[in-house]
Parts: C-alpha cells; sequence; structure tokens
C-alpha cells in the first residue's frame, strides 16, 4: 500500500534505475504516514560511508503523540545490504547523477520501504517535449474512443 509518493520526480527527472529499501522508523512516523502524513517534495538520498541516508522528507508530527513525538525533517536511515549499498553509492558518484525517493510504502507484512531511483535532470525543453508528447497521446486516446 502506498503511503506517500513523489508526482514531480518523473517530470523533473530522467529515472534511470529504480531501488527498493527498507527504512528505519519511529512509531509515532509509521503512524502518521499511514494517516497520509508525509511529503517527499524535496527530498533526496546521500550516501555517507557505507550507509544510505533519506534526507529532507516531511513527515508530520503524529496528531495523537506525546512528547516522544519526532521531527519532521530529521534524517532517515535507509536499510540495504552491503553489497547493493556499494553499487548504488558508485553509480551515485557518476557525474549528473542523483538518488530521489520516488514512494514509501508498506509491504504484505506491513514493513515500510522506499523506493528510490537513480536520475538526471531534465532541461527545460525536455520538460515541454515530454507534456507536448503526452497532449498528443491523449488526444490520439480521445479520437479513438469516439
Amino acid at each position: 500500500m502506498e503511503l506517500v509518493s513523489n508526482r514531480r520526480a518523473s517530470h523533473d527527472y530522467e529515472i534511470l534505475e529504480t531501488f527498493e529499501a527498507g527504512i528505519a522508523l519511529l512509531g509515532t512516523e509509521i503512524k502518521s504516514l499511514r494517516n497520509h502524513g508525509g511529503s517527499l517534495q524535496d527530498a533526496y538520498i546521500d550516501c555517507k560511508g557505507s550507509e544510505l541516508w533519506l534526507l529532507q522528507a516531511s513527515i508530520a508530527p503524529y496528531s495523537f503523540g506525546n512528547i516522544h513525538n519526532h521531527e519532521e525533517r530529521r534524517p532517515r536511515k535507509l536499510l540495504m545490504h552491503k553489497n547493493e549499498i556499494e553499487r548504488i553509492r558508485r553509480l551515485h558518484e557518476q557525474k549528473g547523477l542523483t538518488l530521489i525517493p520516488l514512494s514509501i510504502f508498506t509491504n504484505k507484512r506491513g514493513i515500510a520501504k522506499v523506493r528510490f531511483a537513480t536520475a538526471k535532470g531534465k532541461r527545460a525543453y525536455d520538460k515541454r517535449a515530454a507534456l507536448k508528447e503526452k497532449d498528443q497521446k491523449r488526444a490520439l486516446q480521445k479520437g479513438e474512443d469516439e
């Protein structure tokens, strides 16, 4: 079940390869996410040593949380195998590639996961061309329905 998604990611970036990782959350954070209290708007993923961190992701404070509530934009550790992290770190070091979160979801067992991608930023003219192509496909589809 998808809890939070980053809709602007496919518009602003050319997505090259996607990955999934576990995420270390506090109890109030998962409760807040299940109440749709999260955003990946300006979030990104950074490699620090042999660890991956989700930065600038906003998870609203849980409304029924007490003094043990969480910080809204704290860094959150991503959980993956070491060899996968090493591979991703090598990809991340390539010039022009970024790691962006696409969504936070729960699997069948209720465990929170992050889907993220290596991506390359789109230029303004690439975005316009993509929108034009999308409009043409929509018009063609509309013509077939009638």
